[in-house]
């Protein structure tokens, strides 16, 4: 049987997605009969066919690396959040004259900022450090921003690599330092840090780590398989709070579902999906 209405996540690579299990948990808990939600292998010189293949039965997308910038221009017209950003997470249609368009969003400020309120980190925010200068840290700026922190610490590998992330402080009205990877005692000393690097790097990050100092504040790790990572290992065995990014990817999945269907998410039965399929790719 056909489905009447398709969602799905494009990305390259994209078969470890955890989003199918979070949408269709969804689906299941809403009585969502004729929904379908899958995964889809896209790259960015895909992307413009697959978008201008979609019928309108498509009722959204879910979007990761490397498509959160690449679509933008693809699309009659994104969010003020998304723009600031400088990146799409979910593409979602309205009405137009002769028959619809294409909208950007993004969902992952808020899905961060979730995943912080969780372990306890409540506006405003003091002092914070971002690992990391790419997509997923722009989003982790302006979540700091609506967390009350405007003036947040960003470490890089490479200075002159951070021009996006300097172009989209400006736009959301961040003012950001920008510092080292190499120096361990800023994040050491913060109220909150988020880690935006891949596994490898939050691992190789985390063996600068001195012994002997506890950490003061929360770090959030946007990895969140497998856990713990070794910056969170690390983080934790130092005596700090370390928690991962499947809060944040469940949080934005929850406001991908009110986007799409237009329903209020059941992020309970969405949760225990997303960690049982955790489990089970750990073996346990």
């Amino acid at each position: 049987m056909t489905p009447a209405h398709r969602a799905a996540v494009l990305g390259s690579p994209v078969g470890h997605s955890l989003s199918p299990v979070l949408h269709r948990a969804a689906y299941a808990a809403l009585g969502l009969t004729g929904w379908e939600y899958t995964a889809r292998e896209c790259d960015e010189a895909a992307l413009p066919g697959i978008l201008a293949s979609l019928d309108d039965s498509w009722r959204g997308l879910s979007l990761t690396m490397p498509l959160k910038r690449a679509v933008m221009p693809l699309l009659a017209a994104v969010t003020p959040v998304a723009r600031q950003v400088g990146g799409v997470n979910t593409v979602t249609w309205e009405p137009a004259a002769g028959g619809r368009r294409a909208i950007g969003d993004n969902t992952d400020v808020a899905g961060i900022v979730a995943a912080l309120g969780e372990a306890g980190v409540t506006a405003p925010v003091g002092s914070a450090v971002v690992l990391g200068g790419g997509a997923t840290a722009c989003s982790a700026i302006a979540a700091l921003r609506d967390l009350g922190c405007e003036t947040p610490l960003v470490q890089v590998r490479a200075r002159e690599r951070a021009g996006e992330l300097l172009a989209a402080a400006d736009r959301l009205g961040v003012r950001p330092e920008l510092g080292p990877l190499e120096d361990v005692d800023a994040p050491l000393a913060a109220d909150v840090v988020v880690c935006t690097l891949p596994s490898d790097g939050g691992t190789a990050w985390a063996v600068r780590l001195p012994a002997g100092e506890k950490p003061a504040g929360v770090l959030l790790d946007v990895v969140y398989h497998p856990w713990p990572t070794g910056a969170a290992a690390a983080w934790g065995a130092a005596g700090g709070s370390a928690v991962g990014g499947f809060g944040m990817l469940l949080h934005q999945a929850a406001a991908q579902v009110r986007l799409m269907t237009g329903h209020e998410p059941p992020t309970a039965a969405m949760r225990a999906a997303g960690e049982a399929e955790l489990r089970r790719r750990s073996g346990g």
